[in-house]
């Protein structure tokens, strides 16, 4: 059997090794792979630097590094293990592949540039172990969910499941906004709720139970009335809108505010026992007007309130949500940009639909004109009057 000493030099004799100095020109034009163990990467990294420990290696390098031809600077801490790695690399495929000699000691103690990289805490790491082990999120797409901000617009039926999920994933900032309380009726869909808080602030009971999932999670609360007074005000800073209202009036409203602060809005509805669910990425695909030129008749559109909702079917629709909102913060799969799901309980079917941008949509068409930030309450009334206006400075 072949000594530590003797499979080493068989691995460098089957690979090629370049110092830090023809390292340094070359960041940013290559992939540079560290191999060492996550208490090691957080003393300090290569920038750049895609971190991944060596016992990971065969099992993930290939959703981290999909391009087998980029060339790959491999280094660990003394350059043994690295050497080992580019080896293994070499074996699967990798068309361009060197070791680092001396490593990231060497590389520090020459003075070449290094940064010391945000890192996940072990309880972090425990919490976050299954999101850990698949390549598309990794602790990379892990600290990005941990850094993203994410509002939700309602704590009831669908944004019960979209924020425990949100949360449970660990998106470090959640805001919630609500002006309604807790009611008995609530509690057959609503699961941020629970007998104990009826009468209590939909706000400050989701905040309790978000905040008794994950203390990672920041969950700021808007106790008040979303108007075009405070809209642009509220959405400011936020990455991504979750939208669970019921009504057509705010959701024109978040429609024309997303626009103008180029905010993603995951939309979500339910009626009885279907659901709904699409993206609109501001000029990127339809936006809710193209969707819904004009709002129906309250006749045609009755709330839950009135033609009743099946308590799981916001469970449902809220999850799918959170999927959607996941994949736009960490920018992978293929989200629900121009199309609608469309989800029947009862058929228990799920269909997909196509949706486009309405050239002459009068808010984000070609040749739309200022976006007027409005109220519309009476939008849905009969005869509905003009909408008070408010200019965007």
């Amino acid at each position: 059997m072949a000594t530590p000493r003797e499979l080493l030099n068989q691995a460098k004799a089957a690979i090629r090794e370049v110092t830090p100095e023809e390292v340094e020109p070359l960041l940013g034009k290559v992939a540079v792979l560290d191999v060492r163990e996550p208490d090691e990467y957080e003393q300090g990294a290569i920038p750049g630097a895609v971190h991944l420990p060596r016992g990971n290696l065969e099992f993930q390098v290939e959703g981290r590094l999909p391009d087998k031809s980029v060339p790959v600077v491999v280094y660990c801490a003394g350059g043994v293990r690295s050497a080992f790695a580019a080896k293994t690399l070499n074996d699967l495929g990798y068309q361009d592949v060197v070791s680092m000699v001396g490593g990231f000691n060497r590389w520090k103690d020459e003075g070449h540039p290094w940064t010391s990289p945000k890192a996940l805490t072990p309880d972090q790491r425990n919490r976050y172990q299954r999101h850990l082990l698949l390549p598309e999120v990794g602790e990379e797409g892990q600290l990005k969910l941990l850094d993203s901000k994410v509002l939700l617009l309602g704590a009831g039926g669908l944004g019960s499941p979209a924020a425990l999920y949100l949360a449970a994933a660990g998106v470090g900032t959640i805001g919630i906004i609500d002006m309604d309380v807790v009611d008995a009726s609530n509690l057959q869909r609503q699961i941020l709720h629970n007998l104990d808080r009826i009468g209590e602030r939909k706000v400050d009971s989701a905040k309790k139970t978000l905040s008794a999932l994950n203390p990672d999670v920041d969950v700021v609360t808007y106790d008040i009335r979303l108007g075009a007074d405070n809209i642009l005000d509220v959405i400011d800073g936020y990455d991504l809108i979750v939208d669970g209202t019921d009504n057509f009036p705010t959701r024109y409203l978040v429609n024309d505010a997303s626009l103008l602060k180029r905010i993603p809005v995951v939309h979500g509805s339910i009626f009885r026992f279907e659901g709904q669910v699409t993206v609109f990425a501001p000029y990127e695909g339809p936006c809710y007007r193209c969707f819904v030129p004009q709002p129906p008749p309250s006749e045609l559109a009755p709330s839950c309130a009135e033609a009743g909702v099946l308590g799981v079917l916001p469970g449902i629709v809220g999850s799918i949500q959170a999927i959607e909102a996941i994949k736009m913060l960490l920018g992978i799969g293929d989200p629900l940009v121009g199309r609608l799901l469309a989800y029947d309980a009862l058929e228990e079917s799920f269909r997909t639909f196509k949706l486009h941008r309405d050239p002459a949509c009068p808010a984000c068409g070609e040749d739309a004109g200022e976006i007027v930030i409005a109220e519309y309450d009476d939008l849905c009334m009969p005869h509905a009057s003009q909408p008070a206006q408010r200019p965007v400075p």
